[in-house]
């Protein structure tokens, strides 16, 4: 059975993990090797544990975490929309994002905007995000990585 919940400062790492392998399995082809390397080097307590306060969920399966997302209410962007590879393909991002965005129309929120990675904008576009420009994404660890601002209007 699907679920999907709130995550807690404990869950950091799983997450961590969650996000590590679907960029390593997902993003071959659209980033160098080098970049998704660099993307996912480091450990959930060099900031990553810190998201675990804000809106981030799980998707768990049989109680087991496969997915992860989140909500920056602030800048109204949904993000962290990560699949383990071998749930991949079964709808389980879709579920996420949502729920992300009906939690975004809940908390009043008329649209919510994401930066789409490159192998994933086609994704959001049949998900009715809007965006064709390419930008540059600037993580807090100081890496590059090319995307897609995308918007959606909620209301």
């Amino acid at each position: 059975m699907f679920e999907i919940r709130r995550a807690t400062p404990s869950d950091a790492q799983i997450a961590f993990e969650i996000r590590l392998q679907a960029i390593r399995h997902q993003c071959i082809g659209a980033y160098t090797e080098e970049q998704m390397l660099a993307w996912t080097a480091g450990v959930a307590k060099d900031g990553y544990d810190i998201l675990m306060d804000k809106h981030f969920y799980l998707g768990c399966i049989d109680g087991e975490p496969v997915a992860t997302g989140m909500l920056g209410l602030e800048s109204r962007e949904i993000g962290a929309i990560f699949v383990l590879p071998g749930f991949m393909q079964r709808g389980i991002g879709l579920k996420i994002l949502n729920h992300l965005e009906g939690l975004a129309r809940d908390l009043g929120l008329e649209e919510v905007n994401l930066d789409a990675t490159l192998n994933a904008t086609e994704f959001y576009r049949r998900c009715g995000y809007i965006g064709d420009e390419l930008a540059t994404y600037h993580s807090p660890s100081g890496l590059q990585l090319a995307c897609v601002p995308m918007l959606k209007r909620l209301l």
